[in-house]
């Protein structure tokens, strides 16, 4: 399994609808922080979560959080 790129040292904050959204968990999407299938062939697959109402997330943009695919501030240590 690779590691994830680095997408950016700061979290995603986006309102979200509600629905189904997959996380990028590789870092190479160019949708970010949504999956696009970049991650094809790296070992690493998207995070899938259900959002039951709207509110703002704040998408986990270094790939390193251990709450992912949320922001837990992993990105002030790289």
């Amino acid at each position: 399994m690779s590691e994830p790129k680095i997408a950016q040292k700061a979290p995603f904050v986006i309102e979200v609808e509600p629905g189904t959204y997959a996380w990028c968990a590789c870092g190479g999407s160019r949708n970010q922080p949504y999956c696009d299938g970049s991650h094809r062939g790296t070992g690493l697959a998207p995070i899938v979560i259900k959002v039951e109402e709207k509110k703002k997330v704040a998408w986990c943009g270094c790939k390193q959080s251990i709450a992912k695919p949320f922001c837990d501030g992993s990105h002030k240590k790289l």
